[in-house]
């Protein structure tokens, strides 16, 4: 399936093209973006899937295979930029990708073990743990982080308890992003923004926390000091360019964590003011709602709320929450595929729309959702353990998911206003999640806010920026927001029957008590 928002029409760039990899959780993508006519244009020069492998009992990233696909997506827009775009030269290409997930370099230069999927078992109950190293006060005082099981120190640190290899033989700690930034230019980073994810950083500062780094006895040899986006890392190195057909191509760095760069492509004006009228929701496997503000907020209410700052464009702030997303949507739909029977996306939503509102309500954080075998028996496990009636037919399965998306995104909201001091006005919703034109409106109507729905590939959208502010080709971030409206249309949801959520929303609160 191409891009939504690549153009369907012979696409003449004359000028610099920049090649964006946008890696999400589930797929990848390497889309060619440049300008035409005073507008970005984007054209989609690969689509792959994103599988994790299983190896015995672990859960892994099949990076070698993501790499083979960037290669080959990389090679066909090298191929177009000698005959379709004959006027264009390729400027640049940058990563982004999910956040978290890292990998390790040794001192040969080759990857040291394995790349771990963030839902390995062996991930579950890691808050706690960690907890009882250094005080969990102590922690959010060091990072601002949310904590999530998921999060890359819990992922340290149960691999430094299962007694990894990597602690003997790796030399450097590399973010997903820059593990394929590294494979491209044979250059080691670790971009500001992606390393903010890791639980290890201090937000304030920037730099990495000695303190913690130290307690959990981790290497402070393996981080190297994070490098803000837009930089100029090095060129594609020779091996890549002989299998690509990429020469002479500089590699700078995008805001490497996905949601840092689909927050830079929101068609919003302004650019991290401290009293924020507007939102984000980056709507895909995962949900990252929240603000972009100059300062991090590492007070008691953040740690109290579980919000976390994460690091943007330009040493701006995302405070937000991470939501468990259409994760659930998407694995109810395979669980029905392992059944024979594979609805479409559009029936599913169809379904839905027809299903009776409010029958099930679904936590979409709840931690038996996660990684289970089966979504469907997970979710009417779940409503057996929360008193409610065990859904019935596949639309309410699919209501259910949606709706509890949106009862979590009123209370994220809720909680934005409160950390914030703001009146939120407008959410934007970006990335795949856009597309779903139920979930928009009920989101609208769950938090009685206008909402804005696009563009779809923001991820890529951003990052093609960032390359474009740093190459010169852009100068602010106001100057290519305003690019992003000139460039890419949205859809607007206006509210309806808000007060038909109040009674959901208070019984869906209890869940979290």
């Amino acid at each position: 399936m191409s891009s939504p928002e690549a153009s369907s029409r012979e696409v003449q760039f004359a000028g610099p093209v920049h090649l964006a990899v946008d890696l999400g959780a589930s797929s990848g993508r390497v889309i060619a973006g440049g300008m035409e006519e005073g507008r970005l244009e984007l054209v989609e020069t690969g689509r792959f899937v994103n599988r994790p492998v299983k190896v015995q009992d672990a859960m892994l990233w099949n990076h070698l295979q993501l790499w083979q696909d960037i290669q080959d997506g990389l090679r066909d827009a090298a191929g177009r930029a000698q005959s379709d775009w004959a006027q264009a030269t390729i400027a640049s290409v940058g990563v982004d990708t999910w956040g978290v997930s890292f990998g390790f370099v040794d001192p040969r230069d080759q990857i040291a073990g394995p790349v771990w999927h963030y839902r390995d078992a062996r991930h579950r109950g890691m808050v706690e743990k960690i907890c009882e190293i250094v005080p969990r006060e102590t922690i959010f005082q060091e990072t601002g982080m949310q904590f999530m099981d998921i999060n890359s120190l819990c992922q340290l640190i149960a691999a430094k308890q299962n007694g990894d290899s990597v602690f003997e033989t790796a030399e450097s700690f590399l973010m997903m992003g820059d593990l394929f930034h590294w494979l491209l230019s044979g250059e080691r980073s670790i971009e500001a923004s992606n390393a903010s994810t890791t639980q290890l950083l201090n937000p304030a500062t920037q730099t990495w926390s000695t303190k913690l780094l130290d307690g959990f006895g981790l290497p402070r040899s393996w981080f190297a000091e994070p490098t803000p986006a837009g930089t100029t890392i090095g060129t594609v190195q020779s091996s890549v360019a002989m299998e690509t057909g990429l020469h002479d191509v500089p590699v700078i760095l995008p805001a490497t964590h996905d949601t840092a760069s689909a927050v830079l492509a929101v068609p919003a004006e302004g650019f991290a003011p401290a009293s924020p009228d507007w939102c984000y929701i980056s709507s895909g496997t995962w949900s990252l709602m929240g603000v972009e503000i100059p300062q991090p907020n590492v007070s008691p209410l953040c740690a109290e709320l579980n919000f976390t700052n994460e690091g943007g464009v330009r040493g701006s702030t995302r405070l937000l929450q991470n939501i468990g997303g259409l994760w659930i949507y998407q694995q109810i739909r395979a669980a029905l595929d392992r059944q024979g029977n594979t609805p479409s996306w559009a029936e599913m939503t169809q379904a839905a729309a027809g299903a009776e509102p409010f029958e099930l309500l679904v936590n979409p954080d709840d931690p038996a959702l996660v990684a289970p075998d089966n979504m469907i028996d997970a979710i009417c496990g779940l409503a057996g353990r929360t008193g409610q009636r065990v859904p019935t037919n596949n639309g309410v399965l699919f209501r259910g998911a949606l709706e509890g998306l949106a009862l979590r995104y009123r209370m994220c909201l809720q909680h934005l206003e409160s950390l914030t001091q703001s009146h939120i006005q407008t959410i934007h919703i970006v990335g795949g999640g856009s597309l779903n034109a139920l979930l928009c409106q009920m989101t609208a109507d769950a938090c009685g806010r206008r909402v804005v729905a696009g563009p779809v590939e923001a991820t890529a959208i951003g990052n093609i920026l960032m390359q474009m502010i740093g190459s010169g080709s852009l100068h602010s971030i106001d100057e290519a927001r305003q690019l992003v409206r000139h460039s890419f249309p949205t859809q607007t949801y206006e509210p309806q029957q808000t007060d038909r959520w109040d009674e959901p929303a208070a019984k869906f609160a209890t869940f979290f008590e």
